[in-house]
């Protein structure tokens, strides 16, 4: 389950976290684009690797803000 969901028309972000093996944090964002019948998704990961959840979630909220603007 996502930690956080932005929707923006037919377009939602699902945000999360993930826990590195070295104990480091990477947001990460699913974008969901529905069209009528279908809908098609894609993953993205922040590029920053953070030494907390928050940082990492911050991070991840701020991609997925990027991407439904596009």
């Amino acid at each position: 389950m996502a930690a956080v969901r932005y929707t923006k028309g037919e377009q939602v972000a699902e945000v999360d976290i993930l826990e590195l093996e070295d104990g480091k944090f990477q947001g990460v964002v699913l974008i969901t684009r529905n069209h009528g019948s279908s809908s098609k998704q894609s993953q993205h990961t922040v590029q920053v690797v953070s030494d907390t959840p928050a940082e990492a979630l911050e991070e991840a909220k701020a991609l997925a803000h990027r991407l439904l603007a596009n």
